[in-house]
C-alpha cells in the first residue's frame, strides 16, 4: 500500500464510530480463503509468451531444491531415448514429450493454469473468466504437479512430461521424494486456507493432506444403485472447480463448499470432510 493510500486509510478509520472500530478490532486475524487443488493433465499446451523456467519466481521456494534436481534428471535423461520411453511409460509414437523435456530450461513459459488442457481443464475453462471473477479464480487454483511439486496459477512452467507413476532411473518413486518437502508446505497451506483437493490418487500420494476437503465422483443409476464415474470424473470435478474458484463466497469448511456447490446446481452431499457429486448415470 503507497503512502498515498495508507494516509487515506487512516483518515477513514479515524472518522468511524468508537463501536466500528471496536468490532473490527475483534475480527479474527485468520481470513479463510479457499484453495482448489487440481491434478495436472498428461495433454499440454506447447510454445508461450513467458520468458524460460526460473525456478526463484516459483511461489513455495522450499520446493525449489527438488524440482531443480528432476528438471535436471529429466534433461539428462532425454538424451537417451529408449531409457526415457520406459521412464515415462509413452511409445516412440511419442518421442516430442522427449524433446519437450530436454528443452525444459530453454523452453517459452505459460501460467500453469494455461498450460494444462484436458477434460478438466476444458470443464474449468478458466480462460472464459473475466475480471474481478478471473482474478479470484486466479487466486484460489492451484495444480499439484509430479515435476514442480505444488504451482500457483500463475506459476509461468514449460511444457514437460512427467506422471506421479513415472519412475525415473536410478532414482526412488516420486512419491517417497516429494512425501518429505511438499507434505510440510500443504500443510503450512491448510493452516491458513481451506484446500479442495480434487487431485487424483497417484497425485495424493505425492503429498497427503490429512484435513482437506475430498470430493468423490458417484452415478446414481434409475434403480438407486450407485457406481463410480470414471470417463465424466474429471469432467465433473472440472465443474466444481469452475463454480469453487469463482463464487463470491469464501467458504471456510466442507459444509460450505457445499452449500456453494448446490447453489451451482450439483447435488452435493457430505459426511465430514468428503463430499460426494451425484449425478445421473
Amino acid at each position: 500500500m503507497c503512502s498515498e493510500c495508507l494516509d487515506c486509510f487512516k483518515h477513514w478509520l479515524s472518522n468511524l464510530p468508537c463501536r466500528v472500530v471496536a468490532e473490527i478490532a475483534a475480527w479474527p486475524a485468520t481470513v479463510w480463503v479457499v484453495i482448489v487443488l487440481l491434478p495436472p493433465s498428461e495433454t499440454k499446451r506447447s510454445g508461450g509468451d513467458g520468458l524460460p523456467l526460473r525456478f526463484g519466481e516459483l511461489g513455495s521456494p522450499a520446493l525449489g531444491p527438488l524440482r531443480r534436481e528432476l528438471v535436471d534428471e529429466l534433461v539428462a535423461l532425454a538424451a537417451e531415448p529408449a531409457a526415457c520411453r520406459r521412464a515415462l511409460g509413452i511409445s516412440p509414437a511419442q518421442d516430442a514429450e522427449i524433446e519437450r523435456n530436454a528443452t525444459l530450461l530453454s523452453s517459452p513459459t505459460l501460467p500453469a493454469i494455461n498450460r494444462y488442457t484436458g477434460v478438466l481443464y476444458d470443464a474449468l475453462d478458466v480462460e472464459s473468466l473475466r475480471g474481478a471473477t478471473a482474478a479470484r479464480a486466479r487466486a484460489r487454483l492451484a495444480v499439484g504437479s509430479a515435476l514442480f511439486g505444488l504451482l500457483r496459477a500463475d506459476d509461468r512452467i514449460p511444457a514437460y512430461r512427467l506422471s506421479a507413476s513415472s519412475k525415473l532411473p536410478g532414482s526412488a518413486t516420486l512419491a517417497s521424494r516429494w512425501r518429505p518437502v511438499l507434505e510440510p508446505v500443504l500443510a503450512e497451506l491448510a493452516a491458513t486456507e481451506l484446500v479442495v483437493d480434487l487431485r487424483s490418487g497417484s497425485y495424493a500420494g505425492l503429498g497427503k493432506l490429512p484435513d482437506a476437503v475430498r470430493v468423490d465422483v458417484l452415478a446414481e443409476h434409475p434403480d438407486g444403485r450407485r457406481t463410480v464415474v470414471t470417463h465424466f470424473n474429471k469432467a465433473h470435478k472440472g465443474r466444481l472447480a469452475r463454480v469453487l474458484a469463482s463464487t463470491r463466497s469464501e467458504p471456510g469448511d466442507a459444509a460450505a463448499v457445499a452449500t456453494v456447490a448446490r447453489r451451482a446446481g450439483m447435488q452435493v452431499e457430505r459426511s465430514g470432510n468428503d463430499l460426494t457429486v451425484v449425478v445421473t448415470a
